[in-house]
C-alpha cells in the first residue's frame, strides 16, 4: 500500500516552529499523551502544516488530524474558517477529531479513549 502524498506550503514551516514553542495548555496535555509514540505505537507530528494550514496533531499512518479548539474558535467567524479548512484537509482523505481546550484538562480519559 503506498501511501498518499498531500501537498503542504512550505511558506508555513516557520509559523509551525512558533506554533510549537508556543502551544496551549490543552495542546501540551495532549502531547504529553501522543509523543513517543505512546498511542498504541503510533507517531503523532504537532503543528504539522498540511496544504495551506497547519494542524495541532496529526498521523499520518491514520490520516488522523486532532484539533484543539480554545476560546477563539467559539466566535461564527472563526467557525466558518474552521469548517472550511476541514473539508478541505478531508479532501485529501484526513479524517478530523476535534476537542475542546476545557475537555483536555478535565476529561482527558475519554479524549484519549475516542482518539
Amino acid at each position: 500500500m503506498s501511501k498518499k502524498i498531500i501537498p503542504y506550503n512550505p511558506a508555513l514551516k516557520a509559523l509551525a516552529r512558533k506554533l510549537r514553542k508556543n502551544m496551549t495548555d490543552g495542546e501540551l496535555l495532549l502531547w504529553d499523551e501522543l509523543k513517543n509514540d505512546k498511542l498504541l505505537g503510533f507517531d503523532f507530528d504537532r503543528q504539522r502544516f498540511i496544504d495551506n494550514y497547519i494542524v495541532d496533531f496529526y498521523c499520518k499512518d491514520l490520516m488522523l488530524a486532532i484539533e484543539i479548539d480554545g476560546m477563539s474558535h467559539n466566535y461564527q467567524e472563526a467557525f466558518n474558517k474552521d469548517e472550511l479548512r476541514q473539508q478541505k484537509l478531508e479532501s485529501f482523505g484526513i479524517q478530523f477529531l476535534r476537542f475542546s481546550e476545557s475537555e483536555m484538562k478535565t476529561d482527558m480519559f475519554n479524549v484519549m479513549r475516542t482518539i
